[in-house]
């Protein structure tokens, strides 16, 4: 005999769960966006916004960008937040340095949009910069922190095996590469880096994911296949928590014969680049990013 009352209390507290993470989510977006709010862009930065196939974006160039070389960053936030107001000026600091255009996308973020929305996002936009405004895949790069990062690796992944040719690089800055948090970094640095939280970031994940398995290589590109992917560059501090998502991806981008470059930052924490105002280490590692682009585009 179904227990009508015991199936409405089940109701009731799945519902306050769904309400408790929205509300969740909603207080970590407004805590990002009033962080970012205290820095304002330079008077050079020239930013134009569009929608494209139904996904907003937002190109941003620099003083002495080629408008022939593009870069298209994913801003990190976990899969649940961040855009490009949270990322404008770690991306003008790229644009700088790399001496290209910049665009970033507001992908598509759980809980509204899990998994696979956002990686459908970015392949969408890519094949829109080749087709649409006749960017040369030598003269795109890709690059992303942290959640981006790790989306960086999985759009490569998924372009691959659908055949469509690849970019000159990927650039990959404190990538977030393996959601079912086997790495040991998770767990012995839990105190040494206060960017994240372990516990948020496997709230988040949650939301990411649905039913979907945390192993998927087009989720956890760790997991994945990498032979056949574009130089990689690998920033990432030695104090975080994703030290090991670096890590491991290099072993496995290094065994598949993939020409991949890995720096550990002493002493760093999760997207220290993020406070480059602050932190000088942060502007070191733009330069070396903005010199790594423009040795492998075109």
């Amino acid at each position: 005999m179904v227990n009508k009352g015991l199936n409405r209390t089940i109701k009731f507290l799945l519902h306050n769960r769904e309400v408790e993470a929205i509300d969740r989510i909603t207080r970590e977006r407004e805590t990002m966006e009033h962080m970012t709010n205290m820095i304002q862009l330079p008077e050079d930065a020239e930013v134009n916004k569009e929608t494209i196939e139904g996904i907003d974006a937002t190109w941003l160039e620099t003083p002495g960008s080629n408008k022939d070389h593009v870069l298209l960053y994913l801003h990190g936030g976990a899969y649940v937040m961040g855009s490009f107001k949270s990322h404008k000026d770690l991306v003008y600091r790229l644009s700088k340095e790399s001496k290209c255009r910049i665009i970033t996308i507001e992908y598509g973020l759980a809980p509204e949009h899990p998994y696979p929305k956002g990686l459908n996002d970015v392949v969408t936009i890519y094949k829109w910069l080749i087709s649409e405004e006749k960017i040369k895949p030598n003269n795109l790069i890709f690059a992303g922190d942290s959640t981006g990062g790790g989306l960086t690796l999985a759009t490569l992944l998924k372009l691959r095996d659908l055949g469509t040719p690849l970019p000159a690089a990927g650039v990959c800055i404190s990538p977030w590469t393996d959601l079912a948090f086997t790495g040991e970094s998770y767990y012995d640095r839990n105190i040494s880096d206060p960017a994240i939280t372990l516990d948020g970031l496997m709230f988040d994940a949650k939301l990411y994911l649905g039913d979907n398995d945390p192993r998927n290589p087009y989720i956890s590109p760790v997991y994945g296949d990498l032979s056949g992917l574009p130089p990689l560059l690998i920033h990432v501090g030695s104090e975080e928590k994703l030290l090991n998502d670096s890590t491991r991806i290099y072993d496995k981008a290094k065994e598949a014969g993939v020409d991949v470059t890995l720096k550990i930052w002493q002493d760093m924490i999760h997207v220290f680049q993020a406070y480059a105002v602050l932190i000088s280490e942060g502007q070191e590692s733009i330069v070396e990013i903005g010199n790594f682009i423009q040795k492998h585009i075109n």
